[in-house]
Parts: C-alpha cells; sequence; structure tokens
C-alpha cells in the first residue's frame, strides 16, 4: 500500500520515482479535476508517514456548488469527498487517526455527527476536535480536515 500512496501522489504530481530512489520528504496531491481549478491549495500532502489532508466541505465534484438538502447532505459529501482524497492515495478511513470538524452553526453538530460515525469502523474513531466557525468557504455548513497514516502495513 505504501507504494501505491507514493506511485498516486508522484503521479499526481507529475513527479516519478525510479525503484530503490529516496522517496521526496513532501509529496503533493490534488486530483486531476482540482488542479485545473488551481486552488490556493493542495488537497494533501504526505510528510513520511502521514497524509494530511486539507479541509473539505460538502461541494459536488466538478462543480463549486454544496450538496443540496443541509447539513446531512453536506455532511456525507463531505465525507464522500475526503473518502476520494483517501483512496487515490491507496488509504480508507480505516487509516484516519486525527480530524478537526469546524462547523458554522454548532447546533448541527449532533447531526453531523449521525453521518460522521457511519464512515469509521466502530471502536475505531479518529480523534477529532470540533470548532464553530463564523464562516465557511461557499457559504458551506461544514469543513473537515484529517490526518491518515500511510506507513508500511
Amino acid at each position: 500500500m505504501l507504494a501505491v500512496g507514493i506511485g498516486l501522489l508522484a503521479g499526481a504530481t507529475g513527479a516519478a520515482f525510479a525503484a530503490g530512489a529516496e522517496e521526496p520528504a513532501l509529496q503533493f496531491y490534488n486530483s486531476p479535476a482540482v488542479a485545473a481549478a488551481k486552488p490556493p491549495f493542495s488537497q494533501a500532502v504526505r510528510v513520511g508517514d502521514v497524509v494530511y489532508l486539507s479541509g473539505s466541505i460538502g461541494i459536488v465534484p466538478g462543480t463549486r456548488q454544496l450538496a443540496p438538502g443541509g447539513i446531512d447532505a453536506e455532511a456525507r459529501q463531505t465525507m464522500e469527498n475526503i473518502g476520494a482524497v483517501l483512496k487515490a492515495n491507496g488509504l480508507s478511513f480505516g487509516d484516519v487517526f486525527k480530524c478537526t470538524a469546524m462547523l458554522a452553526d454548532m447546533s448541527n453538530w449532533e447531526a453531523f455527527n449521525k453521518v460522521y460515525v457511519t464512515y469509521f469502523e466502530p471502536g475505531r474513531l479518529p480523534a477529532r476536535s470540533a470548532f464553530g466557525a463564523s464562516a465557511l468557504a461557499l457559504g458551506a455548513q461544514l469543513e473537515l480536515e484529517c490526518w491518515a497514516y500511510a506507513g508500511k502495513r
């Protein structure tokens, strides 16, 4: 799995690594669709055995539109967006060990949690912090960033 993650990150950044070559200290990842939009950030950055995912909101892939249907739909789309970045890097929600949630309205905390927990195995929930935010990008109700372990398996 380690080689898959390195290959995907390398392919996404245009870097190529020869077998046995020392891997770079930092590896950056953006999906082709996100890279085409030229955001001022990377979707993920790998440093050693950890992949740091940027905050994700519930936008429908290929658009700048939030998933319609309120906090439940935004939460589900946010988790799907994170899942896509994890998968592209050879990882899954089972590799996530830390998340930070930002909610535009803390009264949505319970509704967010109902969706969030369905993406993890029972008893294997990541460490997490949650903060209230006065505003999030594109008017989102939720932003979630995660850290995932990508070490040797």
